[in-house]
This record gives structure tokens, C-alpha cells and sequence, in this order.
């Protein structure tokens, strides 16, 4: 870390911020309130809420989004005349999945190795700990330069659009000159990072239909036609011989002109098994970041316990397609129903029903917001070089804020590095990374005022 007030001030909060991401990591936030209570996501709401009246932000508020759970708003004025920057993350997180998994409990933050574990700790309850050092390194070294406004997501990882909706029927809310979505990450631990691309993805439920009722496969089996292996072809025909994704009609050979992702990494950091190979072609970048991809999320059909001999007369699966920028989420959607129905063999009857969509997003990298994130990341990590990334996964609120404010300059940072294992069991956040992205923050707030 550089020698610099800023970071010596964010050096002397770490420990405060542990205790505080600790309180936060231990409300159980899910917002999926048939499996955990409610009171927990109000909790952490309340506790964001408190956090910012604390430190002077104005017109705090538990706005009651359209999906049934809370978003928490902010505003902390800056000087006359000061821009103003709307600075995001989300307080609710991914269920914990199999809890005997974790080493520690995952609602208590732990230190082990050098790092924090905990659900939340990176994605992203560790991203408001984020905001609230770089705002308070700022008060302690000169005041905060700009406007800022906070807005802490209540229900981001169920994909419910709660926020989305209230930002669209609320525009003047969110408006800022500059957004910084602290729900990303860095390529690796220690090198600076800005996401500047997000796949959309559309998500299809399909059935295919061949019998009335199932038929004992040794009477009727070889002439009947098995609605579980028409689902198996229709579904094979999605990918070529070497795994990459085709879907008739959809560009799938575009390539990815930033950082690149080493092999050997890729395979490391997705734990493939030794002798597996990778799929699809070019480069690992190009696979992840600028090309389609589609995903079996699910199939209903017999499980190999108790099964019957018996020729299927229906099967369902639920199917993703990520997309890249440049391509119409609407568009791939239409031509995946065609793909698979002209792919369905047999005469089957085939139904698709859409069940969830986002757009892909792509930001402007020449920005001035750019130019001033990438100043401080090279001081706030000495002897590196901002780099851009894209990411795989959506964040369907991006697509929503560029539209409403065509003008703001939209930033993606973040925690959720490869070592952090967000969304599975043991996830843990780089108190390091926290560290320096914290002060990279602060001084980008800076040196986007100064202009």
C-alpha cells in the first residue's frame, strides 16, 4: 500500500470494519422468505440504514420495493456545484447452501489464512463495508468532494427486479453523473480491476410431450416415442462436438480484445478434474466474456432410485443463455425457441415458457470517470495497471440505470475475485483487497471532482 494519508487512515479503520462486516454478516439476508425469516433481511436493512445516518448522509429511507423486500437510500451532500456519484452494492446474499460444507459457520465472520469467511463477506455485504471506509477516509482527510448517494439492494441475488422497478417508477431517485457498482471483482487478488462487460441472459423452461401416459418399455419400448430421450437430442443440439454453443441463427465466434484468462488458471480456478478437457473454442476470455453460452440448469424426469421400466411420456429441463453485448437478449430468446424446435425430433410436441431475461452491458471505457478509477487504482496498488474484464453473469440494474441516465458513467468493482467463492460454501473475502479498493474508491471520488 502506498504511503498516503488516505491509506493510512483506511489501515487504522480495518479493524472497525471488521467488527462491522461481522454484525452484518451475521443477519441471514436471504431474501426468500418461505426459507428464512424476513426479519433478518429488515435487519440488515436497518443496520445499513443506521450505518449512514452516522455518517451525515440525509434523507435515509427503507424504500419498499415492488418484489416485498427493502432497498436502503442515502444522500450525503458534497460542496456547491459538486457532481454526484450514486455508489451501489446489495445487503442480501445467496443461501448458504450445504452448511456442514463450511469449516465455519457461515454466518460468523472468521479470519483463517489471511482471509474472512463468511456468506456475504465478498458478495457484497463486504462491498458496503467498501463504501462506508472510502467515504470516512475522505472525511478524515479533507471532506468528501462530490454529492454521493447510496443505495443498498434488498433482493439482488433473487433476480426479482424489485430494485429495477422502483428505479423506473422513481427516476430522479438513482440520477447521478457516475455510478459505482461495488458488486464485481478484481481478475486476481492484487490486480486492480474494472468490469466493463456483463453477459445478459435469457432463461427457458421446456417440456416436450410425446404420450398420453407412461408405457412399460418392454411392451411398447422401440416404436414408442421417449419424450426423455427427445429432450436428450433437442438438447444435445445445442452444443457442437467440441462443447461450444449452437443455436441457429446466434453469432458465436466474437472475440475478447482486453485481459486475457491463462488456461491453467481457468482450470485451476473452476477446479476442472485432471483430464477433463475445457470447452468450446478460442480463447478462455473469448468463451466467458464475448461468446454465447448456454447451460442445463435442471431436467425433471425419473430419478435412477425407484425408477420403473418405463417409456417416458413427458420430460421438462429449464435452460440459460448467456449473451454477450451487442446481442438483443429478446432476440436470442426468440431464436432459441426456434433452435429447439426445429431440433425436436419425432413429431414431439414441444412447449417453451420464458421464466427470466436480462440485457448483456457493455460500458465506455474512454469516460473521464475512467481516467480517474484508473489513477487511483495504479496508487492504490503500486506498481499496477488498471485492467478491464468482463463478467459472465448479469446484473440486470446496470441495464436499468444506463437507460434511465444514458449520460452516467458506470463503473463495476469490486471483492468477488476468483479466491472469494462467492456463491458457494466457504466464501471469504481478501481483507488485503478490501483494503486497497477502499482507498482506490476514495481516491477516485477525488479525482473525479477535481476533474
Amino acid at each position: 500500500m502506498s504511503s498516503n494519508p488516505v491509506a493510512e487512515t483506511v489501515a487504522s479503520l480495518m479493524p472497525r470494519a471488521k467488527q462491522e462486516l461481522t454484525e452484518l454478516v451475521a443477519f441471514k439476508s436471504v431474501a426468500d422468505f418461505g426459507q428464512f425469516p424476513r426479519s433478518e433481511s429488515e435487519g440488515a436493512a436497518r443496520w445499513v440504514a443506521d450505518a449512514l445516518r452516522a455518517e451525515g448522509f440525509e434523507d435515509v429511507a427503507l424504500l419498499d420495493t415492488p418484489d416485498g423486500t427493502q432497498s436502503v437510500y442515502g444522500y450525503l451532500p458534497g460542496p456547491a456545484g459538486a457532481k454526484t456519484v450514486l455508489l451501489y452494492a446489495h445487503y442480501d446474499v445467496q443461501p448458504p447452501l450445504d452448511e456442514t460444507a463450511w469449516l465455519t459457520p457461515p454466518f460468523e465472520l472468521t479470519e483463517r489464512d489471511g482471509r474472512w469467511y463468511g456468506r456475504g463477506a465478498a458478495d457484497c455485504k463486504g462491498g458496503l463495508i467498501m463504501h462506508l471506509l472510502a467515504l470516512r477516509a475522505l472525511k478524515a482527510n479533507g471532506g468528501v468532494p462530490v454529492n454521493v448517494k447510496v443505495i443498498a439492494e434488498g433482493s439482488e441475488e433473487m433476480g426479482t427486479g424489485g430494485l429495477e422497478q422502483y428505479a423506473e417508477a422513481h427516476p430522479e431517485l438513482l440520477a447521478a453523473d457516475t455510478i459505482v457498482v461495488g458488486d464485481a471483482g478484481n481478475f486476481r487478488v492484487g490486480l486492480p480491476t474494472v468490469t466493463t462487460t456483463l453477459r445478459g441472459m435469457t432463461m427457458l423452461r421446456v417440456q416436450i410431450d410425446t404420450l398420453v401416459g407412461n408405457l412399460h418399455s418392454g411392451q411398447f419400448g422401440g416404436a414408442a416415442p421417449d419424450a426423455l430421450g427427445a429432450l436428450i437430442r433437442v438438447l444435445d443440439s445445442l452444443r457442437a462436438e467440441d462443447g461450444s454453443t449452437t443455436v441457429d441463427g446466434l453469432t458465436s465466434d466474437a472475440v475478447w480484445d482486453g485481459l486475457q484468462y491463462d488456461e491453467e488458471q481457468f482450470r485451476a480456478d473452476a477446479k476442472v478434474l485432471d483430464g477433463v478437457e475445457l470447452i468450446g473454442s478460442g480463447t478462455v476470455a473469448d468463451r466467458i466474456w464475448a461468446r454465447p453460452a448456454v447451460t442445463v440448469l435442471g431436467i425433471d424426469c425419473p430419478p435412477v432410485v425407484g425408477a420403473t421400466p418405463s417409456v417416458q411420456s413427458s420430460a421438462r429441463a429449464l435452460i440459460s443463455l448467456r449473451v454477450p453485448p451487442g446481442v438483443d437478449a429478446a432476440e436470442a430468446t426468440k431464436l432459441l425457441q426456434a433452435h429447439l424446435e426445429a431440433h425436436t425430433p419425432w413429431g414431439a410436441r414441444l412447449h417453451s415458457e420464458q421464466v427470466g431475461q436480462g440485457q448483456a452491458f457493455s460500458a465506455d471505457t474512454t469516460s473521464p470517470a475512467y481516467e480517474a478509477m484508473a489513477r487511483a487504482m495504479t496508487e492504490a496498488y503500486p506498481g499496477q495497471e488498471m485492467q478491464y474484464a468482463g463478467q459472465g453473469g448479469s446484473i440486470p440494474l446496470c441495464n436499468t440505470l444506463a437507460a434511465l441516465y444514458p449520460d452516467a458513467e458506470i463503473l463495476l468493482i469490486g471483492l468477488s475475485e476468483p479466491e472469494a467463492q462467492i456463491h458457494a460454501v466457504n466464501e471469504s473475502v481478501s481483507p488485503e483487497e478490501l483494503e486497497r479498493l477502499s482507498v482506490a474508491e476514495a481516491l477516485f471520488l477525488r479525482n473525479y471532482a477535481a476533474g
